[in-house]
């Protein structure tokens, strides 16, 4: 069995990045001893994100305006495949409510059982509690992405994710916004190819709430959805 305590050499960390300073390289230090191969996408921030990211270590990608996290995530799938011995991909948020161990265990089951996608789901345990409103909200988001997509998930909104690189080939974001969620799990559908779920806890601190993880975000995610 693979040990996921394993230096990754072979897998790309990709964090979207906007505004993240205060927390960045404490994410960064975190993914390094696992994931050696780490890339923000700097997304137009204005605090001096990239400059921290870079002397935590990662690589950096610049965007000279905010773009938007799905033209964030786009790019940095696009860096990740064009390094030599890219086998996955991970996508990682940059304000630390994502945990390391999680992702370490989903590019494992992904490579014990050849899945080409694997999708984070707090919903699979108790560990992460979002609050009943934003958990009513969440659920409502799934039902309405199981309703456009051939991937039935328990956890639709959820940004970790690992994904092989043939998979990652067939990523094209056009959403810039909260809907790129969907978006990607709809071309991953397409696809055709094996996928599994994964049980992570996902860390509400005050911090990711104050930016972006709040009932308000929730109810954000459905007006894209419905717009777009």
């Amino acid at each position: 069995m693979t040990n996921p305590a394993t230096s990754d050499t072979r897998t790309w960390i990709v964090v979207p990045l906007y505004n993240e300073a205060t927390v960045i390289a404490g994410v960064i230090a975190g993914l390094l001893p696992r994931f050696p191969n780490v890339v923000c996408i700097d997304d137009g921030s204005t605090d001096g994100s990239a400059e921290v990211a870079r002397l935590a270590g990662a690589h950096i990608v610049e965007h000279p305006i905010n773009l938007g996290q799905g033209a964030a995530l786009q790019t940095g799938i696009d860096y990740a495949l064009s390094r030599p011995g890219c086998q996955y991909i991970v996508t990682f948020d940059a304000d630390g409510q994502h945990r390391v161990e999680d992702a370490a265990g989903m590019v494992a089951v992904a490579r014990e059982t050849d899945a080409a996608i694997v999708f984070g789901s707090r919903f699979l345990d108790d560990r992460t509690r979002p609050g009943w409103m934003k958990h009513v909200i969440l659920k409502t988001a799934v039902w309405v992405t199981n309703l456009t997509t051939s991937v039935k998930l328990t956890d639709a909104h959820n940004g970790l994710r690992v994904i092989r690189r043939d998979a990652a080939a067939h990523i094209q974001l056009k959403q810039d916004r909260m809907a790129h969620a969907t978006e990607i799990v709809l071309q991953l559908g397409d696809t055709g190819l094996p996928w599994a779920e994964y049980p992570v806890e996902l860390l509400y601190t005050d911090y990711s709430k104050s930016k972006g993880q709040s009932v308000l975000n929730a109810v954000n995610i459905l007006v894209d959805l419905v717009i777009r």
